[in-house]
């Protein structure tokens, strides 16, 4: 028996990448919150009809409707050989006439004669004519309670709205390639035959989402084998590209080494250029996720193949445009390496500015001081003499005037303090009282630290007092 009938599900459990479906409609089955009208759509090979099949049987089960049809009652075991008389199965695609939906319709009017339910199987429904659908309106609406409608298709958007409105439609996802490659793996260990990974992975690639088409190549491949599954034989069977030689390509377009590229082209020129194209989009598909090359180079990359595609529809040379394309990439990888050059000059400068003298910034604050306010820059190169900076410790000495002195007041925090950070970072302070202040017994002036320290004093004894006088008050009251 060939493989895609031998492994086709008989049960739930058994179909693989429809959980949302398979426990929906095990969950209708057991709380009996049955429609009369069902339609599966979704990829070919994605378990439409075979799912269609399993839930006819579930629901003639005489231990029914259940979700664990007992496969011993006579209505399971004429469902499993699809010989049961009350579930009909019909081919839209070659009985698709307003006659032949007449003709189900008159088949409606009569009651089930063996099992609780009669079931009318449609696949490929959107291929039924317009006056066919217009025919089956009224019975898919207002069917005879013991009929149940479960129709399939690959091409939803081609029924009637109409139609759309009066079934319960489920949506039937593509399964993975992981999906495939581990169902695969799992027959090829029934079949007791042996196999290479990357083999079942080229198979469920081709297969791309259908699960009876990966089993009708695997199957041939292992035909074409003689027993043992080879990636290989299955690159040769396929007449697809080796994964690996797409792999060695993409290493030698990051050495530029055109000479290497050329002798690839030489080998891939005689494959399908489609196929070739297929096989590099799932390379840097898997490369994108991996981070082997940079997001913007991978962008390039499709840009480059966006253009070779177009090509193709004007030049039928294979090798000249495969050139193109490849050589393409390699220009593409460059602009990459200047934006790393320029990263590192960057670097470089953000290093030769760590290395700035402290007296050299000094000379840079009070340049900026004097850019936001002449006359406080003027002050501040006049009044405030550089010390040292260490350990995040700025000093200075201060000997202002007093117009110097005033004018420190009213800008210090407002200018002074943020360009001071902006050069130095957040760093202390500690300036030094001027020498020429230390001689005198009555200064005239004070290192501007002292002197805003004195407005700070009087401040708080200022609301010191007033809090005194409140406190009196209230006590005399």
């Amino acid at each position: 028996m060939v493989l895609a009938l031998k492994y086709r599900p008989k049960k739930f459990e058994e179909i693989i990448g429809q959980e949302a479906i398979i426990t929906t409609l095990k969950n209708s089955l057991d709380t009996k919150r049955l429609a009369h009208a069902y339609l599966f759509s979704g990829l070919r090979g994605s378990g439409k009809t075979t799912t269609a099949r399993i839930f006819a049987k579930a629901l003639q089960c005489e231990k029914g409707p259940t979700s664990s049809p007992c496969e011993e009652c006579e209505n399971c075991k004429m469902a499993n050989k699809n010989s049961h008389i009350d579930i009909i199965e019909m081919d839209a695609a070659s009985n698709r006439r307003i006659e032949d939906i007449r003709e189900l319709i008159e088949h409606t009017k009569y009651s089930p004669s063996l099992g609780r339910y009669k079931i009318f199987i449609i696949d490929e429904v959107h291929m039924l004519t317009h006056e066919a659908f217009n025919a089956l309106l009224k019975t898919l609406e207002e069917p005879p309670n013991y009929v149940k409608f479960i129709m399939a298709t690959t091409d939803p958007l081609k029924l009637p709205a109409t139609i759309l409105s009066r079934v319960q439609h489920f949506r039937f996802n593509r399964i993975s390639n992981e999906m495939i490659e581990n169902f695969l793996i799992k027959v090829l260990a029934f079949e007791n035959i042996e196999f290479e990974e990357k083999a079942i992975q080229i198979i469920a690639k081709t297969s791309q989402g259908s699960v009876r088409d990966s089993l009708t190549l695997l199957e041939q491949a292992i035909a074409f084998s003689k027993g043992k599954v080879t990636l290989d034989d299955v690159v040769e069977m396929l007449g697809v590209v080796n994964p690996e030689i797409i792999e060695e390509l993409f290493e030698k377009i990051k050495k530029e080494d055109k000479e290497g590229i050329k002798k690839l082209i030489k080998t891939l020129k005689d494959f399908n250029i489609d196929s070739i194209i297929e096989e590099i989009i799932i390379f840097l598909k898997e490369a994108m996720y991996k981070s082997i090359f940079p997001l913007i180079t991978i962008q390039r990359f499709f840009n480059i193949i966006t253009d070779a595609k177009e090509l193709l529809k004007y030049n039928t040379d294979n090798e000249f445009i495969l050139s193109l394309m490849f050589f393409r990439m390699i220009e593409a990888i460059k602009p990459l390496k200047i934006d790393e050059m320029i990263k590192s000059l960057e670097k470089e400068v953000t290093i030769s500015q760590i290395s700035i003298s402290p007296i050299e910034k000094f000379k840079t604050l009070i340049k900026k001081i004097k850019e936001r306010d002449l006359n406080l820059g003027v002050c501040f190169e006049t009044s405030v003499k550089f010390i040292s900076f260490e350990n995040n410790v700025l000093k200075w000495e201060s000997c202002p005037d007093e117009n110097c002195l005033n004018e420190f007041k009213k800008y210090f925090s407002l200018i002074i303090r943020p360009i001071i950070t902006e050069v130095f970072g957040e760093v202390k302070i500690e300036p030094k009282r001027c020498e020429k202040e230390k001689t005198k017994t009555t200064p005239t002036s004070k290192p501007l630290n002292l002197e805003i320290d004195a407005l700070i004093a009087s401040e708080i004894r200022a609301l010191f007092g007033e809090a005194t006088q409140i406190y009196k008050l209230i006590h005399k009251s």
